[in-house]
């Protein structure tokens, strides 16, 4: 869970992202320059991988932290499990 602070900061990268992304469509409806679009599109795919670093970050210094510090060791394992598919899903691994 995200604090508000944290919270304002990924949404408000996401509002950004989401102007540009409706950038690119322009770009597209206005049968703009291959390259300068893709060159847009790598912009957001970047932007996106920067919200989604945040996200994890947070996640690793709140849930699992809770988790690793608890009691309960089922809990654990299912938060690395969680973690290391999360590595898995993204080809970080």
């Amino acid at each position: 869970m995200m604090d508000s602070d944290q919270e304002r900061v990924v949404i408000n990268r996401l509002k950004s992202i989401e102007g540009h992304v409706r950038g690119i469509q322009r770009m597209v409806e206005e049968d703009k320059y291959c390259i300068d679009v893709m060159r847009q599109i790598h912009a957001v795919q970047k932007a996106l991988e920067g919200v989604s670093a945040m996200v994890l970050e947070n996640h690793l210094n709140t849930c699992v932290t809770t988790a690793i510090r608890g009691d309960d060791a089922d809990e654990r394992e299912r938060m690395i499990d969680e973690i290391v598919g999360v590595f898995h899903e993204t080809g970080k691994m």
